[in-house]
This record gives C-alpha cells, sequence and structure tokens, in this order.
C-alpha cells in the first residue's frame, strides 16, 4: 500500500510544528495520494489467456474492470457499484464470467454476484438476507458450477450447495447438521473432507464419502497446532492431499499426503518460519514452489520447471514478487512487484518469450516521489522470545543507511490487529504517510503473531494484556535504547487488537505513551466474545482457550482483569477513537462504553464514527477523513506536521459524538 522547496508546501497551508523534521526539506505527500483509490489493483489473467482483469475506480468507486490481452489500452467497466467498493473478485473457470463479494455498510453478510464479460450482466448469486457466503471450491476441470456454503438455514453453519454458473440454480450437496467448520473439496468438485472443533480448542478431520460425513475422524489435531494446521488442496487426481502441518514440530511444514496408503512426504520445512504460499500447476495441482516469510519473503522452487521463471523474475524484477494469477495453460502469469521504496507495479510474463510487459503501476502519483524504507529488525522481548519487526524511518533521517536515525525522532507503534495475524516487509500506507509527517514507525509482531511456528503463538495464551503488551513495551525500550527515539515521543495506534493494544497501552501502562489512536478496538473482552457473529461459532471454544472462558469463574477474571474499559480512569493521555457503526465483530458498544466511562471522569477523548462503515474503513472518503483527523491528533501531540483537514470530513460520513475541541481544526472542517 506504496522536488518542492520548505516554503513551497508552507504556502498552501501545511502545518509544521516547531520541531524541526530530520526529513529536512522533503515534500509533503497529500493523503489522497496514499489512501484515495489505486490506479488499479488485484489484475489476473483469465484462466484461458484472454482477458486481464483488474479493481480501478468508476465514478470514484473500486468496480471491476477487463481487457483484452491483446490490447490492455481497450479496458472496459464491468460492474458500476455506486458506494461500496469491490474488494476482491475471481474469476468463473469458464472465463466467461467475474464472481464477486459485497456486503452492506460493512455488516460482513457477503453475497456472491456474477457479472458476464460479454454482455455486461450482473446476477445476485445468493438473494439472501442475513446471509454470508463462503465459497468451498473452484476447478479449472470444472467449468460450470462452484461449490458455495451458505448459513441461510442456520446462521451458526454453512450447508453446501452447488452453484450453476449457467443460470444461478442451487442445488444442495449437504445439509451442515453436524456442526462442520469448513469443507474440503477436491478438483472435480467432490466434497472430501469435513472439519469440526474440539472441546478442547483443536479440530477433528472427517472424510466425506457420497456427500456423507464419516463418524470416525481420519485426523486429529489438538489447540497448539489449530492455527498452524490445515489441508492446502489435492492434486486434480486427487491421490495426493497437501497439508501445511506442524504436529510433531515447531514451525508448519509443507507435507504430501498419499491418500490411498496414508503416506506422509515431507516436502519443505524451514527452522525459521511456518511455510506460507505455495505455488500449484494449474493442471496437475502440484505444488511447485513455496514461500516462507521471515524477515522477507523468501520463495524456493520444488520443481524444476518453474524454477528458471523464478530466477528470471527475481532477477528481472527489483523487489518483492508474487505470483499472483496463471493461465490454465501456463503459458501467461501476472506478478506483481513490491520495493517498498515504490508504489508496487504488477506485470504480465510471458514464459515462452521470457518477457515482462508492465500493466501498471498501483498509485502512478507516488512515483519518484521520496518514499521511505523498511527495515527488518529482530526484538528481544524481556522472557528471550524474539519478535520480528519493521521499523521504518522519514527519509533523510538516516544518512549512513544504518536502521538508526540520526538524531531521535518522535515514533508511532502501529500494531497490527488479529491478534493472530501480522506484519510483513513491504510497501504500507501507513508507514510512507506516518514517516513522511516526519516520525519513526514501528510495527511488532508480538507473541499470538502468526507465521513464526506454533509455541510462538500458544505464548500468547491467556496473556491479552500481560505478556502480550510486555512485548509491545519491550519494543518501544528497544527503540529507546536505539537512539530511535525518546521515551516522551511515542505513540501507539492500530485497528482491531491493535485498536486493543492501544486502549491497553494508556490504562496499563498510563505513563509510557503519550497519544493513542484505537481503531475499532474492544474495550472489554467479555462482551466482545458475547457478541462475535453467529457464524463464529465453530471458533468460539478457541477463543475461550487462548482469551478467558467467559463460563467459567477463571476465565471471566482473566477477561475483566486484561479488559482497559475497567481501567478507564487511569488513562491521562488523549485518545483517538475511530469505529464503524455496522462492526459485526467488534461491536459499536465497545467504543461507546469507553467513551461513556472516560466522559463519567470528565477524562478527554475524541470520537469518530461512520454510520456506513464496518470492522475498518473500506470507502477511501471515509478512510482519509479519519485519517486527517489522526493527523492533526498526532501533530499536536506528537510534533510533527499535518497537511490540513480541509474538506476530507464533508465528503465523509464522519460523526464526531465526542470530543470536537480535541483536535485542531475539527471543529472548524465539520461546520
Amino acid at each position: 500500500m506504496k522536488s518542492l522547496l520548505f516554503a513551497a508546501f508552507t504556502a498552501v497551508g501545511v502545518a509544521v510544528s516547531s520541531v524541526a523534521l530530520a526529513a529536512g526539506d522533503i515534500p509533503l505527500i497529500e493523503r489522497q495520494k496514499l489512501f484515495g483509490n489505486p490506479s488499479r489493483s488485484q489484475g489476473r489473467i483469465s484462466p484461458d489467456g484472454k482477458w486481464l482483469s483488474y479493481l480501478a475506480p468508476r465514478d470514484g468507486v473500486m468496480n471491476i474492470w477487463v481487457a483484452p490481452v491483446s490490447d490492455p489500452s481497450a479496458a472496459k467497466a464491468l460492474t458500476s457499484e455506486k458506494k461500496r467498493p469491490i474488494r476482491g473478485y475471481f474469476w468463473a473457470p469458464d472465463s466467461a464470467t467475474i464472481l464477486f463479494i459485497n456486503d452492506k455498510g460493512g455488516d460482513e453478510n457477503f453475497l456472491l454476484y456474477s457479472v458476464n464479460v460479454s454482455s455486461g450482466e450482473q446476477k445476485t448469486l445468493t438473494p439472501f438476507e442475513k446471509t454470508r457466503v463462503e465459497v468451498i471450491g473452484v476447478s479449472p476441470e470444472v467449468k460450470d458450477r462452484i461449490l458455495i456454503g451458505l448459513n441461510n438455514r442456520d446462521p451458526h453453519w454453512h450447508d453446501v450447495y452447488s452453484l450453476s454458473l449457467k443460470d444461478g440454480a442451487l442445488t444442495k450437496v449437504l445439509q451442515n447438521d453436524g456442526n462442520y467448520a469448513g469443507f474440503l473439496a477436491d478438483a472435480h468438485l467432490t466434497l472430501r473432507g469435513a472439519v469440526r472443533s474440539r472441546p478442547d480448542g483443536g479440530s477433528d478431520y472427517f472424510k466425506v464419502i457420497d456427500n456423507k460425513v464419516e463418524t470416525k475422524p481420519f485426523a486429529d489435531v489438538g489447540l497448539d497446532d489449530s492455527m498452524t494446521t490445515g489441508p492446502a488442496g489435492f492434486t486434480t487426481d486427487g491421490k495426493t492431499l497437501y497439508w501445511v502441518d506442524s504436529r510433531g514440530r515447531d514451525k508448519a511444514a509443507l507435507i504430501a499426503e498419499d491418500v490411498a496408503n496414508g503416506k506422509k512426504t515431507v516436502i519443505a520445512e524451514s527452522d525459521k518460519a511456518d511455510i506460507g504460499e505455495t505455488l500449484a500447476n494449474p493442471k496437475t495441482g502440484k505444488v511447485e514452489a513455496y514461500a516462507v516469510d521471515y524477515l522477507k519473503t523468501e520463495w524456493t522452487a520444488v520443481d524444476p520447471s518453474v524454477k528458471g521463471d523464478l530466477d528470471f523474475l527475481q532477477k528481472s524484477l527489483k523487489g518483492e514478487i508474487a505470483i499472483t494469477s496463471r493461465s490454465y495453460q501456463d503459458d501467461l502469469w501476472t506478478v506483481s512487484v513490491d520495493a517498498v521504496t515504490a508504489p508496487p507495479a504488477v506485470y504480465l510474463y510471458d514464459r515462452k518469450a521470457k518477457s515482462l510487459k508492465q500493466l501498471y503501476v498501483s498509485r502512478p502519483e507516488l512515483t519518484g516521489l521520496p518514499l521511505a524504507a523498511m527495515h527488518p529488525v529482530e526484538i528481544k522481548t524481556r522472557d528471550g522470545l524474539t519478535e520480528v519487526s519493521y521499523l521504518s524511518l522519514p527519509p533523510g533521517s538516516d544518512a549512513n543507511g544504518d536502521g538508526v536515525p540520526d538524531k531521535a525522532l518522535p515514533m508511532v507503534l502501529f500494531v497490527h490487529g488479529g491478534p493472530w495475524g501480522r506484519d510483513s516487509y513491504g510497501y504500507n500506507s501507513v508507514h510512507q504517510w506516518l514517516t513522511n509527517r516526519g516520525y519513526a514507525v514501528l510495527s511488532v509482531n508480538y507473541r499470538a503473531s502468526t507465521g513464526f511456528g506454533k509455541s510462538y503463538i500458544s505464548a500468547g495464551n491467556l496473556q491479552w494484556g500481560l505478556k502480550m503488551h510486555d512485548d509491545l513495551i519491550d519494543a518501544v525500550d528497544w527503540a529507546i535504547k536505539k537512539g530511535v527515539t525518546t521515551k516522551d515521543k511515542v505513540a501507539i495506534m492500530g485497528g482491531s487488537y491493535g485498536g486493543y493494544a492501544t486502549l491497553a497501552g494508556l490504562t496499563f501502562t498510563p505513563d509510557t505513551f503519550v497519544a493513542g489512536v484505537d481503531i475499532v478496538g474492544p474495550s472489554n473482552l467479555a462482551t466482545l466474545l458475547k457478541t462475535i457473529p453467529p457464524y463464529w461459532e465453530a471458533g468460539k471454544v478457541q477463543f475461550y482457550k487462548r482469551m478467558g472462558d467467559p463460563t467459567t469463574p477463571e476465565g471471566q477474571k482473566i477477561l475483566h482483569d486484561a479488559s482497559p474499559l475497567f481501567k478507564a480512569d487511569k488513562i491521562k493521555k488523549p485518545l483517538l477513537i475511530g469505529q464503524g457503526a455496522n462492526d459485526p465483530r467488534v461491536n459499536q458498544a465497545e467504543s461507546d462504553q469507553i467513551v461513556k466511562a472516560m466522559r463519567e471522569k470528565n477524562i478527554p477523548v475524541t470520537y469518530v464514527l461512520f454510520p456506513d462503515e464496518g470492522h475498518g474503513f473500506a470507502r477511501p472518503e471515509n478512510s482519509i477523513a479519519f485519517w486527517s483527523v489522526t493527523e492533526q491528533f498526532l501533530a499536536k501531540n506528537l510534533g510533527g506536521r499535518a497537511e490540513p483537514i480541509g474538506d476530507a470530513l464533508k465528503a465523509s460520513t464522519a460523526q464526531v459524538p465526542n470530543g470536537i475541541e480535541f483536535v485542531p481544526g475539527l471543529k472548524e472542517a465539520l461546520k
């Protein structure tokens, strides 16, 4: 998500604090360039190799476009969404239609739509209310249908349906009366497996024969392995089932299981990180390469047929590469490249000709601007764990390029959500924005982050607000010791779990941070678990095991003690909160209740609410509006620079129920 003089940008109204920017006379990059719609994204090749597709703005909203491979300039818009951007899509196996999902206002009740490439006709394939579709199987071997899951019968569980791509007819394949969390299909769209959660937080895997689930599991996975073990697909002939599997080891390995006799063969493993992405042949389904993401992503070929291609791409493209789509004949690939200090770009790769053609740059308006490098670092926690982290510094602040600024800077600790997710190396719009404003930015893969083995995830069990928070404090202490920042110049910011971490930072360690920005973060873990969406029923036990069990007195105490709401009176530093009113994961009440508690104690808090958003801000107008408020908030409390709010809020649906007076320029912007 990737020369003017000082006098030039001050002349157009850019506020600059009295704190000298280490970056010197670096031009201020407008928020619109960083957080507005990209020019294009998600470029892909159709299975038949005749079409290019991508997302691009149409009347200011991200829609699906297609163009002939022979003439990419002849692109046409296929969809015409007016408000909610399309954020993901996939090709039907016959290359005649494109399918996508979308929700309403962020409620995450995703419906499935199709649009015909030739006629532009659009259909709603799952026309149901309060239903969340799941795609179970799409295969190039079956051109006329796909498998989907629907929870319109019971909101907790998805039944399996065969969906005709010709006329949209739905045929029930399996009614989910066994409380199965998910299903596995082969290349012929035959159901082969089902998974069910266990009371210990693990999972049992069952064979499915003739659309009936066997009663005895063929594989079992315990709690510790539950986030690092799972099937990774069949080969086309159905004889091999791939697993990403941590059973019997710490880091997940890529394993091939012979379906006939159960024999397992280790294809790849790493002592640094779990096996991540794989590259499978579109015809055979055989895995040809795999990636390991520790500090950076490294691809390794296991099949000689693609080794030359990977070598060529890595030599020709400077940056992190990813193969984003392949034609069925496997002669054309789309390849993305991320150089961090330049906006990501996508290329069409002709394997036979060994040629690359740039299709687009995601944000061409950033090309040539001084973007910040990202430095992967390893930080030791107080109890000896290693947290892979990423530090970005303002351009011009690190003369010798050693990853330490020439003088200490104000810093933002930017915490990822999940917590079962991770930060990775690459272009990051938030990092670029904040470094451009004069801040160092540090993102930390604290314990419970995924990708670094099962023991690292399990080290976060029942540690919300405890050792997980200690890891963040240890990272701040590291940055202070290294001279990146000073003790009195660190703010904390994040979304979802990162929002929780912000609230925890201001309540549990009230003197560590000078300010906090909480985006859709939970304040009361008991009410968070009570209000999770019904379709998360299968994962509820695992939440209890890893967070605290609200059905037991011991678990209730753990959840209470880890909830910032009950320590709101400890907050003494400025807080900014952003929330989507339709958030099904972290309900609006999570923000409402801590704002109420702070108001009752006369503690200042600014609250920005978006009535048409859910868990995060999908519409760029809303994202830009919130970041415009955040800029002023950080400039006031950390001393960096900021682009004026201007009309950013007027273009959005932002409401400010509390604390207008605590952010400079906010009251005027709302007039």
